[in-house]
Formats: structure tokens, sequence, C-alpha cells
């Protein structure tokens, strides 16, 4: 697989990926509004947001339906939509497209359900590699006080507790997460994820993500050019 640079885009992809309650999410808007402040062309798309399958995912996980396999495909279908419709026509108009996750996701998720790494990989072959990749990593419990200060409990399935891992759903949420924490580490030696330290302060983090972005992508070259 190759990044967009790699495949001559004009447009650069920059990913963000962690455990639920890594704080990604917040790190990667608080990188779109720098962006945008200097007159970029930004774009910012997220995992699962496809109007086209939203509603069957949605209905899926309500009423606990979704096997490993349905729920892999539908998450695949999800990102394909938006590959083909949103992300590579914005990258051929020469935008930064910030994603909040992108194919490690499910190459996290999918492989800790039971689906074959070679099997949920294969089906985004068809997606070029991100061109930057962040990946934030907290320590369980960070994440699931993080997750706890927002919300009264935590979801079904972002416990894992599809999985019968624990009836205790905090303890299904460590196991859980756990592995996707050990699935992401042995990713970010093969894709080159760049790690920050997800339990630093929030502007702390921030400072690194903006160093990096600005040494690695010629930010001038996203200028909006005046109508």
């Amino acid at each position: 697989m190759k990044t967009f640079a790699q495949l001559g885009y004009p447009g650069r992809l920059i990913a963000v990926e962690g455990l639920d309650g890594s704080g990604k999410s917040t790190q990667i808007h608080l990188l779109k509004r720098w962006l945008e402040q200097q007159g970029l062309k930004v774009f910012f798309s997220e995992w699962n947001s496809s109007e086209l399958v939203k509603t069957a995912t949605t209905r899926g996980k309500q009423q606990a339906l979704l096997t490993p396999t349905t729920f892999s495909l539908i998450h695949a279908t999800d990102f394909a939509d938006r590959y083909e419709r949103q992300l590579v026509p914005l990258l051929r108009g020469g935008y930064l497209v910030l994603c909040d996750r992108y194919v490690f996701t499910a190459f996290a998720r999918d492989v800790v359900r039971g689906c074959p790494q070679q099997w949920v990989r294969g089906i985004y072959s068809f997606a070029a590699l991100p061109d930057l990749t962040f990946f934030f990593k907290a320590s369980l419990e960070v994440s699931l006080h993080r997750i706890l200060m927002g919300r009264p409990q935590l979801k079904y399935y972002e416990a894992g507790m599809d999985l019968k891992l624990s009836s205790d759903i905090e303890e299904s949420f460590r196991l859980f997460q756990g592995r996707l924490l050990e699935q992401y580490l042995a990713m970010s030696v093969d894709y080159g994820f760049r790690v920050i330290n997800a339990n630093d302060r929030v502007e702390e983090q921030q400072i690194i993500v903006r160093r990096i972005v600005a040494d690695q992508i010629d930010l001038n070259a996203f200028a909006a050019r005046p109508a």
C-alpha cells in the first residue's frame, strides 16, 4: 500500500487513531481549527459517518444484532462510500483531509473480534495509506476515566460486551481495549505511526502534533486561493 503522496495526489491525508477515550478526537479538532486559522483548505471526516449505511449501523448496534463479520462489512461499506465520494475527490482537489480514524480502526477491532487479519486487510486493500498517522497512546484507566466524565456509562460495543469477556462492563472495557492496544502497537511499527503520549496535557500534545504536521507537510501548498 502506498500513501496519497506516493500516488501523486496533490492533497494530503492525516489520520488519528487511538483507544476510545484517548483524546484523539479532541486533538484532531484542535488541529483542524489551527489549520483553518491559517487559511488552508481543510476537510474533516470521521469513522462510521456515511449517510448511506449510518442508519443500518445504528439499528444493528442498538439491537445487538451485529456479528463480527457483519460488523466488519458494514464499517467497510461506510468507509468505501466516504473514500470514493469524499476523500479521493478532495485529495485530488488539493485539500488537507483530516480523518478521525482510518482503516487501522478496522484492522484492530475486527481482528480482536475474531475476523482473520488477512481477510480484514484485503477488504480495505483499495485504500491508500495516510500521509501521516498519529496514534494517541493512553492508559486504559485514563481512557475509561475520560469516557465516564463525559457520560454516565460505557457503550455496549466500545466495551466489547459482544465478546463476552466479562459480565462487568468496566472490566470488559479494560480487556477489550487492552487487546486493541496490542494490535495498535504492532501496527505502529508496520505503518510508521507517530505515537503521542495521550496521558499528557491536551495543550502539550497539540504542540507536538502541530510541530510534526508542519515538519512533514508543506502547509503553504494548501492555502485557499482567492476567488
